[in-house]
This record gives C-alpha cells, sequence and structure tokens, in this order.
C-alpha cells in the first residue's frame, strides 16, 4: 500500500537533484566571471594599491599627504555629503513614481516606463551636456526666468553646486526607481484593502504595511545610487566646477594630467575603502533587524 507513495517520491528527489550542479560544473559556468572579476577589477585596483606603496620605494606618505593637506579630506568629505543628497533626492522623487508605475496599468504604465527607461537608454554624457543646455547664461531656465521677469540678468547657473546634485539626481533617478518597483509591484493589493477594511485610513496603510514591505527595494535603490555617486565623474566634470571638484574628478587629474599614478592610487584606495566601511556598517546595522537582512 506504500510502494506506490514511495515511488512518486524516489521521481521527485530524482528530478530535484538533476537540477542541481555539481561543484566542478558549477566552478566551470562561474569560471568567466571569476576571471573578468580578476582581470577587469581585482588586478587593476591591486596594482594601484601597490603603487601607492612600493613606487618608488616602499612608503605610506601619499596616504600622509592625504591626511596632512585639509583639501583632500575636504574633497572627501564633499564627495560623501553629495553623494547622500543625491540618494536622497533620488528617494523622495523615484518612490512616487515607482508607487504609480506598480499600481497603474495600459497606456499610464507604459507612459512611466518609457520616462523612466528612454533616459537610462541615453549616453550619460548626452544627458550631462542637456543639463548644460538648460542652465548657461543663455540657456533654457535663464531665459524663461527672464522673459518672464522674475529677474532682469542671467542668473549664475551652471557650474554650481547645485547643478551637479540636480544633473546626478536626474542621471541616476532610474536605478532608484527599477529596484523600488520590482519590491512594490510584488505586494498583494489585498494587504493594503485589508487594513483600510479594519479601519486604517490611506495613509496610514501606506505607512503601515506598504512601505515597510518595500523596504528591501528601497535599500537597494540607496545602496546602488549611493555608490554610483561617489565615483561618479562625466556629470560632475561637466557641470560642476573648482568649487565642486570630487574624488573621481581629482583622481582624473592625478592621472591624466599630473601623472602623479602613486598618489591617484592612494586617492582611490581611501575612497574605496571608505565607500566599502559605509556599505559594511549600512549592511550591519539593517541586519539587526530580521525584516531588513541582507542576502
Amino acid at each position: 500500500m506504500h510502494a506506490k507513495p514511495f515511488a512518486k517520491r524516489s521521481v521527485g528527489s530524482r528530478q530535484t537533484s538533476a537540477r542541481e550542479y555539481g561543484p566542478v560544473l558549477s566552478l566551470l559556468l562561474i569560471t568567466p566571471l571569476i576571471l573578468l572579476m580578476v582581470g577587469g577589477f581585482l588586478y587593476p585596483v591591486g596594482k594601484l594599491f601597490w603603487g601607492s606603496i612600493f613606487v618608488p620605494e616602499a612608503s605610506f606618505a601619499n596616504y600622509a599627504r592625504i591626511l596632512q593637506e585639509p583639501l583632500f579630506l575636504l574633497i572627501l568629505c564633499r564627495t560623501f555629503e553629495n553623494a547622500f543628497v543625491v540618494s536622497a533626492s533620488a528617494l523622495l522623487l523615484g518612490y512616487p513614481v515607482a508607487l504609480a508605475m506598480a499600481r497603474v496599468s495600459g497606456r499610464t504604465a507604459m507612459l512611466i516606463a518609457a520616462c523612466v527607461l528612454i533616459p537610462l537608454w541615453t549616453s550619460v554624457l548626452v544627458r550631462s551636456y542637456a543639463w548644460i543646455v538648460l542652465l548657461q547664461r543663455n540657456g533654457v531656465v535663464n531665459n524663461a526666468l527672464i522673459d518672464t521677469g522674475l529677474t532682469d540678468t542671467p542668473l549664475r547657473l551652471l557650474y554650481t553646486r547645485g547643478a551637479v546634485m540636480a544633473a546626478m539626481t536626474q542621471v541616476l533617478l532610474p536605478f532608484m526607481i527599477l529596484p523600488i518597483y520590482s519590491v512594490v509591484r510584488n505586494i498583494p493589493g489585498d494587504l493594503a484593502r485589508a487594513a483600510r477594511n479594519l479601519g486604517a485610513g490611506s495613509i496610514q496603510a501606506f505607512i503601515r504595511v506598504t512601505l515597510p514591505l518595500s523596504l528591501p527595494g528601497v535599500t537597494a535603490g540607496v545602496l546602488i545610487t549611493f555608490i554610483l555617486s561617489l565615483g561618479f565623474y562625466i556629470t560632475p566634470a561637466l557641470v560642476g566646477g573648482p568649487s565642486t571638484l570630487m574624488m573621481s574628478t581629482l583622481i582624473g587629474q592625478q592621472t591624466t594630467e599630473l601623472l602623479d599614478w602613486p598618489f591617484a592610487g592612494a586617492l582611490a584606495a581611501v575612497l574605496l575603502a571608505a565607500t566599502l566601511l559605509l556599505v559594511i556598517v549600512f549592511r550591519r546595522a539593517l541586519a539587526l533587524n530580521k525584516g531588513f537582512k541582507l542576502g
């Protein structure tokens, strides 16, 4: 009487094990990724780090220079501050868009998706030049302000910190919207309706149901946007000025203009270490709550 169920379980177990790869095959499958990581990331970063200490001789003088000259610490702090502001701005602007994408359907959903994805398919260089067209002295914004009588002379909008953060927010906004959207669209709508049936208002249902369940997407979006902001190069170089110099631009100057590769390696190592430390602290802080564990 028990033979048939046992046979079914055996067949099922064989089918399940057939979907699993052995250690050798798994290693072969991930070998291209390992080679890409070693050749495209670990080797060049390791060479930069090695050169910052042992070229021309074993010394930590390049790192001491960063600590001794306040300008470099100021640029490092400014880079992290700009990344924080850009991430917060992208979250405030992107969360409602992601929520709308997940809740609407039909042509409205297609229109919102097009507004999010088409800029993502456009070159960062083109989008940065578009901000130059908008913010220059004879640009669209200044001409509109003068035509409406709000100002008599063109304002200095380009090559300012505000222009850099606005342009970076616009460029990185899709990286905030898409992770949040992927999580929000999988939240059952019945949960919010059940909360309203139990007496909660729309705002209270959102705060107590939708927002907590969407936090994994918010976490992913904030991390992606923040890390990309730290290493952004093209937009700050085109839209910003000397007063908005960031670590990526400074590293580029050291390598292409001053040809000081050891010091550029030290700057890159400090930026990488600070980024990794911040990400680890962020993940550990979220892991204190079981609902926000990553991985």
